[in-house]
């Protein structure tokens, strides 16, 4: 049995590779404890062990392999039954990132185009046009990027986000921060190493077994594993990418702490990667590329669920 988080992705790679048919995955979001340790989760940990360990008639084999909690703007949720993880009929769509006008769009780009930033800095948002109707992502999230670093490596942190009709981002309340994006993915250019093996389009494995450092202005293609979501987002509203050298901050501070954290709560809860000893400025502080065109694709994978029929 595997229970996760909204915001776990080692939960759904739990399902996923357990080589057992007796699997379940439940997904939900909010706070980690509101689902596992309240009546609600008690009493479906008591319905799984009743009937594995006492025999029980608990209702157990009528439990559905996946229960998502799908989550709506306004912290709105919506139960539905799937049969397997990830949704086998997801339209898989490429976004792809167009430096021209910072676009987000489902052309692939037809010219050879860059866009540079501060290695530590805060990076570059890609934007969709308005979305001309109500539009679930439910699944695994993955980036193909192309970039180079005028050093010899560079930290990629990348964030999909949701902006309201008057560009005002759209937050969620996650495993401990209240203030969390839609999903959140983190690669350093010297381990974009893949395991061929276990990686897939939609979910890159890196090895973590061999540096390669980059040569200072030569583009390497990077693919980055982002956080599994759920969310439906409303017509008229846009999807954004934005490639970072730092940690995601939501714009507005608000003083949310939580005593035993000595960070402000703005959208990483305390797992911030700020220490200078592990990013020093003289390696992690030139100047990052994006680079696109027709033989350097770069776009973010959206899992697009379309309803049931």
């Amino acid at each position: 049995m595997q229970l996760g988080s909204a915001s776990l992705a080692p939960a759904k790679s739990g399902f996923v590779r357990s080589a057992s048919r007796q699997k379940w995955l439940e997904v939900h979001g909010i706070e980690h404890w509101t689902h596992f340790y309240t009546d609600y989760g008690v009493a479906l940990q008591k319905k799984f062990f009743g009937h594995f360990l006492k025999g029980e008639d608990t209702g157990w084999t009528k439990q559905p392999k996946v229960v998502l909690q799908v989550r709506h703007p306004g912290e709105r949720f919506v139960e539905r039954a799937e049969r397997e993880w990830p949704l086998a009929r997801t339209q898989w769509t490429k976004l792809y990132l167009d430096p021209a006008g910072h676009a987000l769009g489902r052309s692939p780009v037809t010219r050879n185009a860059s866009v540079r930033y501060a290695g530590l800095g805060d990076g570059v948002t890609f934007l969709t046009a308005p979305l001309p109707r109500e539009t679930e992502i439910t699944g695994p999230i993955a980036a193909k990027l192309f970039a180079s670093s005028s050093t010899r490596d560079a930290d990629l942190f990348l964030i999909v986000r949701v902006f309201s009709p008057d560009l005002k981002e759209v937050v969620f309340q996650g495993a401990i921060d209240p203030h969390t994006p839609v999903a959140q993915g983190w690669l350093r250019a010297s381990h974009r190493k893949l395991d061929v093996q276990l990686s897939t389009e939609y979910r890159p494995y890196h090895l973590h077994d061999e540096p390669q450092p980059l040569q200072p202005g030569e583009g390497v293609p990077l693919d980055i594993e982002l956080w599994p979501t759920s969310i439906v987002v409303p017509a008229g509203h846009r999807l954004a990418l934005t490639v970072r050298g730092r940690d995601y901050e939501w714009g507005k501070a608000t003083g949310a702490r939580l005593s035993n954290f000595k960070n402000e709560l703005r959208g990483c809860g305390p797992f911030l990667h700020d220490d200078p000893r592990d990013r020093p400025v003289a390696i992690f502080g030139g100047r990052t590329t994006l680079h696109v065109g027709p033989t350097q694709q770069s776009y973010v994978l959206v899992p697009v669920v379309p309803a049931k029929r």
